[in-house]
């Protein structure tokens, strides 16, 4: 997979878990849009990746790494609430953050690679 590639899944997922979360609430909490703040940023930012801007790149990282940073303690309250679609949510937006953080990693040691000495 290409980092584009896993940018765009992981705005693709982190809109539409967001959305689920604040539309399908009884009592929605403008905190349950953060993650689809971000996926809108991330699908920004997909042309530029695409484009391989350095400075893109590792924004695009950083923010990554907050997002699932910043989604440990939503997964602490599903857990504690024993909510299985929220775990479900929260989970799913982890694991394509993670993967994407993946990709990202191994593009970086790519390209360095590829880097003449």
């Amino acid at each position: 997979m290409k980092p584009h590639s896993a940018n765009l899944l992981a705005g693709i997922v982190l809109i539409l878990m967001g959305c689920w979360a604040y539309f399908g609430s009884e009592t929605p909490s403008m905190t349950a849009l953060i993650p689809a703040i971000f996926g809108v940023i991330f699908l920004a930012l997909t042309g530029l990746l695409k484009k391989e801007n350095k400075v893109v790149a590792h924004v695009v990282v950083i923010l990554t790494l907050v997002v699932l940073v910043s989604l440990f303690k939503p997964l602490t309250g599903v857990l504690e609430r024993d909510d299985t679609v929220g775990l479900i949510r929260v989970s799913l937006m982890m694991l394509v953050c993670l993967i994407a953080m993946i990709v990202y990693v191994r593009s970086f040691i790519a390209a360095r690679k590829q880097r003449p000495s």
